[in-house]
């Protein structure tokens, strides 16, 4: 038998007021100067303001840092470690979607790693030593998981690329999921981040080093995900909270808990390249490349996405394996449409192919795919989604 390995966070708040719990585990471990990593959107709609003022009325003394671009970059990370220390901070709390996330654990981890303060360095598997800067994680978007995954994903705009970075010694300690610091996300957002989080449920549960608890982590969130997602953007629409938001904010952190610890596959690796080329939007880029992605698996994943079907509520009673698995596809084009993603990157040209294609090719995810595709197969599945 395999050995297999789970890190999860220390600790995790769940519900709706959770962010209350934030200066008791600050005080309760003697943080005095706490460095806020968030962006310019959430600063600007006083959504950051929603723990800062928590930090004010618990007298805890905190700076923030809102340098954070949609896709971050080399120089936010190299921006926001000056400030750290600059602000002579001792801990870390990160709020936002991904961007805002992954780029307090880049931060985090070279404060405490100075030897990879080239960014670059963090690429892949990086052998760093110590864990990361103590980090509260409070996502404000229900897609990316980065609250409890190991990951984070850089943008080199110098080359054209996103890389991703994979170290144990990011995972922020403590995680707060507050399904009110994800009312202010629009329909828009609300549809590409949560079939993300489908995204990295479905591919979880197919990806060559899947097992038996992540397993049970992944069908979940595809249960939870199909369940709640038409109902959260139609929330988002009336631009209130409610059950399909806190199923939302419950299925993408599950699907992080599984999928950190086994990995992703093609759609991924495909997604970040789109993401880096052409700013596309990385949910849209995910959905837009699912279900292309499933069907290039099925022969090697059949019974598995025959699963994925029953886990997204459809009868497969009377039915084949095989026709099972196309019901998954089918299930899965079928809500991408009912939350108005689109289906084609109008940006991608004939002479783009063949580099995207290459650099899709070098992504970190790339190799969990549970089917091989050479340059061909890639080529041909990018060629799918063109207009």
């Amino acid at each position: 038998m395999a050995i297999n390995r789970i890190v999860l966070n220390t600790i995790s708040y769940h519900g709706a007021g959770a962010i209350k719990e934030i200066p008791g585990e600050l005080t309760r471990r003697g943080y005095k100067k706490v460095f806020v990593a968030s962006d310019p959107d959430l600063v600007k709609f006083g959504v950051t303001a929603k723990v800062t003022d928590l930090l004010d009325e618990a007298g805890i003394a905190y700076t923030v840092y809102s340098e954070i671009k949609p896709n971050p970059t080399i120089q936010n990370v190299v921006d926001g470690v000056e400030a750290f220390k600059a602000a002579e901070a001792d801990s870390i709390v990160a709020i936002g979607g991904g961007s805002s996330m992954d780029t307090a654990k880049a931060i985090g981890v070279i404060i405490t790693n100075p030897e990879f303060a080239d960014v670059r360095s963090l690429e892949g598997v990086a052998g760093t030593k110590n864990h990361a800067v103590f980090t509260i994680a409070v996502p404000t978007t229900a897609g990316t998981a980065a609250e409890v995954t190991i990951n984070y994903v850089i943008t080199d705009p110098e080359k054209v690329r996103k890389f991703v970075c994979v170290d144990t010694n990011d995972a922020p300690e403590v995680a707060v999921i507050d399904p009110d610091m994800m009312a202010s996300m629009p329909a828009g957002l609300t549809a590409a981040t949560g079939m993300d989080a489908l995204t990295h449920a479905i591919e979880g549960y197919t990806t060559k080093a899947a097992w038996e608890l992540t397993d049970m982590f992944h069908l979940e969130a595809i249960h939870l995900i199909s369940k709640s997602l038409r109902e959260s953007v139609a929330e988002a629409k009336e631009h209130k909270g409610g059950k399909g938001r806190e199923g939302m904010a419950m299925a993408q952190y599950i699907a992080g808990m599984g999928f950190s610890n086994v990995g992703l596959g093609i759609d991924h690796a495909m997604a970040h390249t789109l993401s880096a080329h052409y700013d596309t939007p990385h949910g849209v880029a995910c959905a837009m490349l699912l279900p292309i992605a499933m069907e290039f698996n099925k022969p090697v994943v059949e019974g598995r996405l025959a699963d994925v079907a029953r886990a997204m509520g459809v009868d497969t009673n009377g039915m084949t394996t095989s026709e099972a698995a196309d019901a998954a596809i089918e299930a899965v084009k079928q809500l991408s449409e009912d939350v108005n993603i689109p289906k084609t990157c109008d940006a991608i040209t004939e002479d783009d192919l063949d580099q995207i294609t290459k650099d899709a090719m070098a992504d970190a995810c790339f190799p969990g795919n549970p089917r091989d595709a050479d340059f061909d197969d890639v080529k041909a599945l990018f060629r799918k989604i063109m207009k």
